[in-house]
């Protein structure tokens, strides 16, 4: 406990460290209030029904992410997730579109480039999202809309046209305030903001399953204890898959300049197991918003009957082709975040070489072989916790808790925890104080590539 408050203390002699996290701190809960400012022309008093509908499936992760802004109808109410549909679409056209796939080697002129092309695909996407959400309003809880109740008071073209611009500004804002976490803040800020959304509700969660077990499913607080062991047992298995490593030893040869001499000895690459980190979890999460986004422009029953198996995140064909998209956004993001030639090329040039490898070539091909072994079972482990939640529904645990038990609220808060640790591990490490774990460092999903 005196090494925890020392190093609270070493945090706040920083004035770099310090001005970040304050900053971080002060974005976040700007954030926060928003999600409670609700859409001009709506009765908060009146969205019961939609408080209900957003309780349990598909909609009630959607919640979740947005931070409970969804069923409040808050300005904020789609959160930042349009921004990560429209990202998926972009990085999918650099794979596709050799102008894309030039623009991404262009250096920071072409990522300026591709991110601005992503905010503007983000608007699109927020505005159609936004003309379905308050169709879906209308048909949920009508009586919250003033233009229907008080016809006099604002016509509903009025009511549709400046609710779709709040909503698309306020995405728009959001996403400013994540890139601005990013550059003045800790941490990655659009993680930052899904992770605050997702904390927002975990009391919530608790205390339904508490009531449940109380009340209504059986089992009082001893069941509730032992649930509650089970997701620290969970936890745990979450943590091991995020930290987990394989090591390449690597030799350095002897060199000698003037009177000094170099290498000469062993390091190893650490190859992360999950190396995409919680990436694959957010944009397949985001695709599967997709069929409930459409559901809500179309609120007849065969149209809910048509993509129902994919609303229920409970079904057999929701979890099949959430796990299935885990498995390939994680050999995706595996391949754009680590380049196997550049790791050979560095290595060369600093005279290191893998021990009964070549340089060049043939080492790269050893590493990616590498990868592809261990990345299988990482991405198969990353799908299982995902659907995690499925399963624990089937245990009779309430659905709110159960998205908590695994799945990807689990996923990102481990993961976006461990690497805001990691950076003020940085930067306490780098002015000589201890760090935050008593052991050493803290394992983030960064990956050296070796050293000189």
């Amino acid at each position: 406990m005196k090494r925890f408050i020392e190093t609270i203390r070493n945090i706040f002699r920083i004035e770099d460290l310090r001005v970040r996290l304050l900053n971080t701190l002060w974005l976040l809960v700007i954030y926060r209030i928003g999600t409670y400012v609700v859409l001009p022309g709506i009765d908060p008093n009146q969205l019961q029904q939609l408080n209900q509908q957003s309780k349990d499936g598909i909609l009630g992760i959607i919640n979740m992410f947005a931070g409970g802004a969804f069923a409040r109808g808050s300005i904020f109410a789609l959160g930042i997730m349009p921004y990560i549909s429209a990202s998926i679409v972009v990085q999918l056209l650099t794979m596709a579109i050799p102008s894309f796939q030039k623009m991404q080697k262009d250096g920071e002129d072409g990522r300026r480039k591709i991110n601005q092309l992503t905010r503007y695909l983000t608007i699109i996407i927020t505005a159609v999202q936004s003309f379905g959400y308050l169709i879906n309003l209308k048909n949920e809880s009508p009586s919250a809309i003033l233009s229907v109740t008080n016809p006099e008071m604002i016509s509903n073209f009025t009511f549709m046209f400046t609710s779709i611009v709040i909503l698309t500004c306020s995405t728009v804002f959001i996403m400013w305030l994540g890139e601005r976490i990013t550059d003045k803040g800790l941490g990655n800020g659009i993680s930052l903001i899904i992770m605050v959304g997702i904390i927002a509700r975990l009391p919530f969660s608790f205390i339904a399953e508490l009531n449940s077990r109380i009340n209504e499913a059986g089992g009082g607080p001893v069941v509730f204890l032992i649930e509650l062991v089970a997701l620290l047992g969970v936890i745990t298995l979450v943590i091991l898959l995020v930290q987990g490593t394989r090591k390449i030893p690597v030799q350095y040869a002897k060199r000698i300049e003037g009177n000094r001499q170099y290498g000469g000895v062993r390091q190893y690459i650490p190859l992360k197991v999950n190396q995409a980190g919680v990436m694959p979890i957010i944009f397949a999460q985001a695709l599967m918003f997709i069929p409930s986004s459409i559901a809500q422009f179309f609120p007849n029953e065969s149209v809910q009957g048509f993509v129902g198996a994919f609303v229920d995140y409970t079904s057999f064909w929701y979890n099949f082709t959430f796990a299935v998209l885990i498995i390939l956004f994680t050999y995706f993001y595996t391949a754009i975040s680590l380049n196997t030639v550049n790791i050979a090329d560095d290595m060369k040039r600093n005279n290191g070489f893998i021990p009964g490898i070549k340089p060049g070539k043939p080492t790269a091909d050893f590493i990616d072989a590498i990868m592809s072994k261990i990345t299988l079972p990482g991405a198969l482990f990353l799908s299982l916790i995902a659907i995690l939640p499925a399963i624990a529904v089937l245990f009779n645990i309430n659905s709110q808790f159960a998205q908590f038990y695994g799945g990807t609220s689990l996923l990102i808060l481990v993961g976006v925890v461990l690497d805001t640790l990691q950076q003020i591990e940085s930067h306490l490490l780098m002015r000589h104080y201890d760090g935050l774990m008593k052991s050493g460092r803290i394992r983030g999903r960064q990956t050296t590539a070796g050293a000189a």
